[in-house]
């Protein structure tokens, strides 16, 4: 097993890096072989440990779920030696007890997205097919669930939970929501995939700390989910999910031994003699230390 220096990338809103504490902090632009990440990268140092922060949306909010580049976001975090990365994200309720307001530290996912966004690193000549059998890392969350419980005075925290990704942009419908609490989802949003895919097959420890903005449409005593409902949760929960991304940086180590930072091992089925150039060009921030020239 492998052990990796620590540094955390943290991709959610553009106000999570004005961390007290943050030190050393630049911007960097990175340009990818899948064309530009969604914003420039904050990078800065905190608690002497490495730390970079992407706007999802851009700082703006200016692309749709379905417009994320995620393949540049996680391979630019990759570049710059992000090890582990944590994904902050607005999420609706499935369930009585995950209220508006909550933390969630979800352990699985149902991906429900339609298809219509770049969702893996291999193709181009190199086929490969990682595990995603755990889609969020077991140590990472638990720093996360943690983390959350010492900072998110009088708000629920919850350890576990389905989390289902639904294409977007926009809301379920009655009939949709009922369903997808059928199938024993707890939480819906439109980011974690193909988020957590990406993160698997580039071998980085992926987490995500969903925030509970609403109760989709299912509950028939409160309001359905809109845009003002959500945005009214999200400003409350800025200052915790910095309070929370504090911690976890506390207590990660300088350096760390996870079986996730070689997850695509065993997972490349081409020779690499008859993998293109160009592909393993593109694709060397990831698997370089597979592929011999």
């Amino acid at each position: 097993m492998k052990k990796l220096e620590t540094k955390l990338g943290v991709i959610g809103g553009s106000g999570l890096y004005e961390l007290e504490g943050l030190e050393d902090v630049t911007e960097h632009e990175v340009m990818t072989p899948f064309g530009r990440p969604s914003d420039t990268i904050i990078c800065g140092t905190f608690d002497g440990k490495s730390v970079f922060f992407l706007p999802r949306h851009g700082r703006g909010h200016r692309y749709l779920p379905s417009e994320l580049n995620s393949k540049a976001n996680i391979w630019a975090l990759k570049k710059l030696g992000a090890s582990h990365v944590v994904s902050v994200s607005a999420v609706g309720s499935l369930v009585e007890d995950f209220r508006p307001g909550d933390v969630v530290i979800p352990e699985s996912l149902i991906d429900r997205t339609s298809g219509v966004r770049p969702h893996t690193f291999f193709g181009r000549g190199v086929v490969g097919h990682v595990s995603l059998a755990d889609p969020f890392c077991t140590d990472l969350r638990r720093r996360l669930i943690n983390a959350a419980k010492e900072s998110a005075e009088g708000v629920g925290v919850h350890n576990s939970g389905n989390y289902v990704c639904v294409e977007g942009p926009r809301f379920s419908t009655r009939a949709e929501s009922q369903l997808f609490r059928s199938w024993g989802a707890h939480i819906i949003g439109m980011t974690a995939m193909p988020e957590a895919s990406l993160a698997r097959e580039a071998e980085l420890a992926y987490g995500t700390l969903a925030f509970v903005t609403d109760y989709d449409c299912w509950h028939e005593s409160e309001e359905d989910v809109s845009v003002e409902s959500v945005m009214a949760v999200l400003k409350k929960n800025v200052i915790c999910a910095k309070h929370i991304i504090s911690k976890v940086i506390q207590s990660l180590p300088q350096s760390s031994e996870n079986p996730l930072f070689s997850a695509a091992e065993n997972a490349i089925m081409t020779p690499i003699d008859l993998i293109p150039h160009e592909t393993r060009r593109a694709l060397a921030p990831l698997y370089s230390k597979y592929w011999y020239d």
